[in-house]
């Protein structure tokens, strides 16, 4: 056999070697690709899942969650029952003041209840430099304009605190306070005892987890001018 035939087809059987080679590496390297774009791709989704879970995002942690579950169960039945009585009544029990806080923490109107607490410590106050202290507090978280908590009251009782907040007494927020009782009695606590959080109570069962719903404020207090206040309901 010719020697030159040979030396050429042992160069060509050492190509065709090097391109299966090189194609061999090439697709390993693309596999390799593939393997790390889902190894980046799963840590993302992991620190999503972190992220979610985080208490500053949801502003409450599993734990919270689970102990005001286990809260809820500790109120019988029968003293559910009663809060239907009258919002009053409802107010006067604090495990009623707790369901109820948050059932409006579902509707995104909390502050008209934490308005309604604020005032009732606030009454209890007995020095002078610690009414002015939590009267301004109350005001600047509640009452001014562009407050991080504003309550709905009118553009009038709104100017009478304003003015007297420099030197306040322990009867500065009852107007505003009347105002925000009215509201809640006649718009969210009746839409609260038709919630699955106060049917869960009367019906002895833990609540199940509520989806959170933005709701338009359609009641306001020019629609309860003709309501007659009660402030000795606080004294």
């Amino acid at each position: 056999m010719d020697m030159s035939l040979v030396f050429f087809s042992q160069l060509n059987m050492c190509e065709s070697k090097e391109k299966t080679f090189f194609k061999l590496m090439h697709g390993s390297g693309k596999e390799e690709t593939s393997i790390e774009a889902k190894i980046r791709a799963k840590e993302k989704r992991n620190r999503l899942s972190l992220l979610l879970q985080r208490p500053d995002f949801h502003g409450e942690t599993h734990a919270s969650r689970s102990a005001l579950l286990a809260k809820e169960t500790r109120v019988s039945p029968e003293e559910a029952v009663k809060w239907a009585e009258s919002f009053d009544k409802l107010l006067s029990h604090r495990d009623g003041v707790d369901a109820f806080t948050r059932f409006l923490k579902t509707e995104f109107s909390e502050e008209n209840i934490e308005f309604w607490v604020a005032c009732e410590d606030f009454k209890k106050c007995k020095e002078p430099q610690q009414i002015i202290l939590k009267a301004k507090a109350i005001y600047e978280k509640f009452i001014q304009n562009d407050a991080p908590k504003e309550v709905n009251i009118d553009f009038h009782t709104k100017e009478v605190i304003a003015k007297s907040i420099a030197q306040p007494t322990l009867h500065s927020f009852d107007a505003a306070q009347s105002r925000v009782y009215q509201l809640m009695e006649h718009d969210s606590y009746k839409r609260f005892l038709k919630s699955e959080t106060y049917l869960h109570l009367i019906e002895g069962r833990p609540q199940r987890p509520t989806n959170l719903r933005r709701r338009s404020r359609s009641f306001t207090y020019n629609e309860f001018q003709d309501v007659k206040s009660d402030v000795a309901i606080w004294l």
